[in-house]
């Protein structure tokens, strides 16, 4: 594409969502999306907020102690500059992470995958690498971090463009049509 933002609808994309090889290699980064430094977690939105209190007593069962600790005694999220985002431990991960052979993975999803709750996770989780910034409406656009160098390096192998790697999370926020609307601008 010779363009930076294509839009469709009212939603801005940044061209290199839709033009980046992308497929996460978890072998590698090891699930660094979940443990990525930082003083906050995951953005989330009210709604999943009040989501996540519900489901919290069957999530919690997939977590570590240190998280069901933490979670207990400052609960699962924090609102800092108007913005509300989950609990990091230890500036590092994120409260709801659960470790398997060394990956981190989200508990949320675990659950969700066995069929225990109805909500797979965060938006803002479910779309990464994508983020959605707002400027006067929605704009998506590829967070780069050194950590997923491993997922550009398969992405290459697979030819899997962002966009279409998430996929799901994508239709989950702005619908399927949409989607297609927006991979027919793309082969155009």
């Amino acid at each position: 594409m010779d363009r930076d933002f294509v839009e469709i609808d009212n939603v801005l994309i940044n061209t290199e969502v839709l033009d980046t090889e992308f497929t996460c290699d978890l072998s590698k980064c090891k699930g660094a999306c979940c443990t990525m430094e930082s003083e906050y977690g995951a953005p989330v939105t009210k709604e999943e907020i009040e989501k996540i209190e519900e489901i919290l007593p069957v999530v919690k069962k997939y977590l570590p102690k240190e998280h069901i600790r933490e979670i207990e005694q400052n609960g699962f999220w924090i609102e800092k500059y108007g913005e509300l985002m989950t609990r990091s431990l230890n500036n590092r991960a994120c409260v709801f992470v659960t470790y398997e052979d060394g990956i981190a993975k989200c508990g949320i999803e675990k659950a969700y995958k066995e069929g225990k709750v109805d909500f797979i996770k965060p938006v803002s989780c479910h779309l990464f690498p994508i983020r959605i910034s707002n400027f006067g409406g929605p704009v998506l656009r590829f967070e780069k971090y050194s950590e997923c160098v491993p997922a550009l390096d398969k992405g290459k192998k697979t030819k899997i463009k962002i966009i279409d790697f998430c996929r799901d999370a994508v239709e989950r926020e702005y619908g399927k049509e949409w989607f297609d609307k927006t991979k027919e601008v793309v082969n155009q």
